[in-house]
């Protein structure tokens, strides 16, 4: 399950000890860590992460196989957690320890930051070889956040792509050795732990407010 755990102004979330699906039991959590960070009113960041070889495999595909009239409901809660991340009133960055795929991926795009390890794991949107069209929300967010070239050579092809190459596309800020992950990523966000709430949420808005819409909308029209 989800966890949270703060030190010295830095909140850090794990998804999780495995493969970090979004389970309905993980997306309940995780909003409600967020919301615990959201009720600490001392200045605060956030670093997200995940455990062992993988950062996040995406979405619980066993559930979408055995609910399939659920998909719509499903989509939009997993949305809205990606929503929540791209305009999370701290400082945001994604510390990948491993795998990120598919909605594990997005979730690393709507940090502010991103960090990930140059010996193992992969950035990849899988989602053309699962016969699973992005949704307005999903496109609207990889291509929000990566550049044109990044996005051209991910969303269509479903390539994988490891730390040194995410970075020369830059998809992530920084790739490093996976003793290194955890740290560098504290070091992108712990000089802006003194941001105002208010003004920053407003600025995130700004920047991602009209990609928040189609997130909540869904699998969308």
């Amino acid at each position: 399950m989800p966890a949270l755990q703060r030190s010295e102004g830095i909140y850090i979330l794990e998804l999780g000890t495995d493969e970090n699906r979004f389970t309905t039991a993980n997306i309940e959590q995780i909003n409600a860590l967020l919301d615990e960070v959201l009720a600490d009113d001392t200045p605060s960041a956030l670093v997200v992460t995940g455990s062992g070889k993988f950062f996040s495999n995406g979405l619980d595909v066993d559930f979408l196989g055995a609910n399939p009239d659920k998909l719509g409901w499903y989509i939009t809660e997993v949305q809205k957690i990606l929503a929540r991340f791209l305009v999370f009133p701290t400082p945001t960055v994604a510390a990948v320890n491993g795998h990120a795929f598919g909605a594990g991926a997005m979730v690393a795009l709507a940090c502010d930051y991103r960090v990930m390890r140059t010996d193992r794991g992969f950035f990849c949107l899988p989602e053309v070889d699962l016969g699973m069209p992005f949704t307005p929300g999903m496109s609207a967010l990889c291509q929000g956040k990566m550049t044109p070239q990044a996005a051209s050579a991910t969303m269509p092809s479903g390539r994988r792509l490891g730390g040194s190459e995410s970075l020369n596309y830059q998809i992530v800020d920084a790739a490093v050795a996976e003793d290194q992950v955890l740290s560098t990523a504290t070091s992108f966000v712990s000089p802006l732990v003194g941001k105002n709430r208010d003004t920053l949420g407003t600025v995130k808005y700004g920047m991602y407010g009209s990609i928040v819409p189609l997130l909540l909308a869904g699998l969308g029209s």
